[in-house]
């Protein structure tokens, strides 16, 4: 975005340039003197309008396995669509904002052409780059194929003829419930269909799956897609049929002809990640200006409240399985209470604290009725480890039991954790419905948007920090 925009900047004052030196002309009617500071810091001002459109038109989006021709059709849209805003907006305000000027129509000719091959130049020359960095074995996405058929060996070849894409597949897994197979297109062949959740849960590092079946499969690939809903991996499905036939609910994408069909992709990539981590940081740092005193106070009087650490840590999992440690103030007597309810979890027992539990000091059950006990988990957001807004992290033990009982769980694992989220903020925090909670992330999952995380954010303010079944 920043080499974007600094294109559009020179573009912007080489049009000037073009028009009133290099193609000098009587000025306009009623125009007078064109200068640098009534022709070109006009357009310069109306830049948020370039960056409009480009983000309307999808151009910030992740492009790793599409062409350079279709991101240029993008990058002409976007550049045709921003210069005529921009042209638009300038006439409608002409008199109040302009001085009643009357503007080139060939400088904004020259503007666009200027910015659209600036662009193209640039991003050709960008994707030439990564081209390089992935032939060195960098950005590199790992992913497991899944068909040992003439399919899965087409995928795999497609897939290393294009190495530009940075996705490298890694093994394969025979369609067939058991194999004796040890090697297909000179990749590795782990085990069959029997041996899925063996075979992801020892692989490090495979980021996605991309299932390659046989045409008389096919009915069998929604059960594939649903054993994989455990693991927080992207999952890709290449269909042994024609892309007319596909499903219009579904992302589609083409590679050299062969269809992709994308049925579960964290929707936190390119532009959403950029904006979400912003949001982030901004909010943080106001967050921590606006609590650093109250935080001082909570700080000293959980020193007075009992023996043990200010800030209690403990393992969480976030955004891809990640584990992290979760800062909050220790709000129990002793730290190893906490200890023991996580035993208790792995026991099955109920772990939730309860109403006038006995392990919680009094200034403890105020900061869980009042969740400031949660204000140290800023830094975990400053950190990058967690996010403003997200389903609530869960302890590694809790995710493997739960991964198990509830279908689409691991769903969650697909964004960052966060400190609040939709569920919390309809009331679903401490000892509630597990089955609530969850279809209220994956809500939020599907529905995300910079938006609805203002929005979340907002509720909050009024109804997120106290809760009764805060305890």
């Amino acid at each position: 975005m920043v080499a974007d925009g600094t294109i559009i900047i020179v573009a912007a004052i080489a049009a000037y340039f073009a028009r009133f030196h290099l193609l000098a002309e009587k000025a306009p009617p009623g125009e007078g003197v064109v200068t640098y500071a009534t022709h070109a810091i006009p357009v310069l001002a109306t830049l948020p309008l370039m960056f409009a459109a480009m983000i309307w038109v999808g151009l910030y989006k992740p492009r790793r396995d599409q062409r350079f021709l279709a991101e240029a059709q993008t990058i002409i849209k976007a550049v045709v669509i921003g210069v005529v805003l921009t042209y638009l907006f300038m006439s409608l305000f002409r008199k109040p904002l302009f001085a009643d000027r009357d503007y080139s129509r060939l400088q904004f000719f020259l503007y666009l052409g200027i910015a659209a091959f600036g662009m193209l130049t640039w991003r050709f020359a960008f994707r030439m780059g990564l081209r390089w960095i992935r032939s060195q074995g960098w950005n590199l996405r790992h992913v497991a194929i899944i068909g040992t058929g003439r399919l899965g060996q087409v995928v795999c070849r497609t897939v290393n003829r294009n190495s530009w894409t940075g996705i490298k597949p890694s093994f394969f897994i025979s369609h067939y419930p058991t194999t004796a197979r040890s090697r297909c297109a000179n990749l590795p062949v782990q085990g069959g269909l029997d041996d899925l959740e063996r075979i992801l849960d020892e692989s490090d590092g495979i980021t996605g799956v991309i299932i390659a079946l046989p045409g008389r499969l096919a009915s069998e690939a929604g059960a594939l897609v649903a054993r994989l809903e455990r693991y927080s991996v992207d999952v890709r499905i290449v269909p042994d049929m024609n892309p007319k036939f596909m499903p219009i609910n579904m992302a589609v994408s083409e590679l050299e002809g062969m269809p992709i069909l994308s049925v579960r992709e964290s929707p936190l990539a390119g532009w959403g990640r950029i904006s979400k981590r912003v949001l982030d940081i901004a909010g943080a740092i106001a967050a921590l200006i606006i609590f650093a005193i109250p935080m001082l106070m909570i700080a000293i009087a959980t020193r007075w409240s009992g023996p043990g650490p200010i800030i209690f840590r403990q393992e969480r999992m976030s955004i891809n399985g990640q584990r992290f440690q979760i800062y909050k103030f220790r709000t129990m007597k002793h730290v190893d209470a906490e200890v023991q309810a996580l035993r208790d979890a792995n026991k099955g027992t109920d772990a939730w604290t309860r109403p006038d539990d006995d392990r919680i000091t009094p200034v403890g059950r105020l900061l869980r009725r009042t969740s400031l006990d949660e204000l140290p988990q800023l830094f975990n957001v400053i950190l990058g480890e967690m996010s403003l807004v997200g389903p609530r992290p869960e302890r590694p033990e809790l995710i493997e039991r739960f991964r198990e009982d509830w279908r689409g769980y691991m769903l969650r694992q697909n964004v960052k954790a966060g400190m609040t989220g939709w569920a919390q903020v309809n009331g679903l925090r401490g000892d509630t419905s597990l089955k609530k909670r969850l279809q209220y992330d994956l809500f939020y999952i599907r529905n995300w948007s910079i938006l609805f995380d203002l929005r979340i954010l907002g509720l909050t303010v009024f109804r997120g920090f106290s809760n009764p079944n805060a305890y």
